[in-house]
């Protein structure tokens, strides 16, 4: 069994994508730019080439981006380099800030909760109370960045009250396994894989802190000159979505073909993921107004921003 340090530098050891250009060519009217990561239902699409399939009769392909966490992502999303992707709850909240034109699709409802607070196995701390003046690192930006926040004010603690660290994923990993944090916020894969290590305790998981919810995000201006389109790849991946929660075995082992990481870890990571795809229904929306609103409390966003402004509807159907 790997010990906190060889596990951490192993996880660290994952291959990323690289990051996007700064520039990107206007994308084709026959192609649709999808941006992904690591984990989740748009990795099984694309070993499954679902989308591909649906967007054919529409004389659409599909060329696939890889990114390593979502503000990355959205980035890419707002300098035109994809049209849509999937990221957790905090990202498109920064992006929207940042005047990023973009537009909530759909949401997987409960779609982050495969994450949570790891700390040493011979940490002395117990309780999210006492990570008080502790050095706690996440991904700044990300749904880590959220997670990390909603589980200081279930403590009763203020954002000021701990040394935030704000580190990507990998980065992340190599700190934790030097020992220069006390606590590290992540999300699956990377969750799944350092809970497997002997060194590495979990001190809370997102399901007793806050609810975690993940989105599909397009570049307005594709939602609304190619909103068949995007219709399309919507309805492909509820489809994948419906096929993932009957064959969560199958799941796993796509994801850990198309991704590199350990079958173990990829299954303990499917096992807890709620394969559901649904529109952004007025619930959804008021929670991710609650996140806008605890970012923009801590002036961690320079203004108030509506997620109802970025709410996509899709065009009425046929029948």
């Amino acid at each position: 069994m790997l010990d906190r340090r060889a596990l951490l530098a192993a996880l660290a050891a994952l291959p990323l994508a690289p990051a996007p250009a700064r520039r990107a060519v206007a994308a084709e009217s026959g192609l649709v730019r999808i941006g992904y990561q690591k984990n989740g239902i748009l990795v099984v699409a694309k070993q499954q080439g679902i989308i591909e399939r649906r967007l054919e009769p529409l004389g659409q392909s599909v060329r696939w981006v890889e990114f390593s966490f979502g503000p990355p992502l959205l980035e890419a999303l707002s300098l035109d380099g994809i049209d849509l992707g999937q990221t957790g709850d905090a990202p498109p909240i920064f992006a929207q800030a940042a005047r990023s034109n973009l537009v909530y699709a759909a949401a997987q409802e409960a779609g982050g909760s495969g994450a949570g607070i790891l700390l040493p196995k011979d940490s002395t701390i117990r309780s999210l109370a006492a990570l008080k003046g502790k050095r706690v690192a996440f991904a700044k930006a990300s749904s880590s960045h959220n997670l990390t926040i909603a589980a200081l004010e279930k403590a009763g603690l203020s954002y000021a009250d701990i040394e935030p660290v704000t580190l990507a994923p990998a980065d992340a990993a190599a700190a934790f396994a030097r020992g220069s944090i006390d606590a590290w916020t992540i999300w699956d894969p990377y969750f799944a894989i350092a809970e497997q290590g002997e060194g590495v305790r979990v001190l809370a998981r997102a399901t007793d802190i806050t609810p975690q919810n993940t989105f599909f995000l397009a570049s307005r201006p594709f939602a609304e000159s190619r909103a068949p389109v995007l219709t399309a790849v919507i309805d492909a991946l509820g489809e994948v979505a419906a096929w993932c929660t009957q064959h969560r075995g199958a799941v796993a082992e796509l994801l850990s073909q198309g991704t590199g990481v350990p079958l173990a870890a990829t299954r303990r990571a499917v096992d807890r993921t709620d394969y559901v795809i649904g529109p952004m229904t007025d619930r959804v929306a008021a929670e991710q107004q609650r996140v806008a609103d605890r970012f923009h409390a801590l002036k961690l966003i320079p203004k108030p921003i509506r997620i109802a402004d970025a709410v996509w509807t899709p065009p009425a159907r046929n029948g």
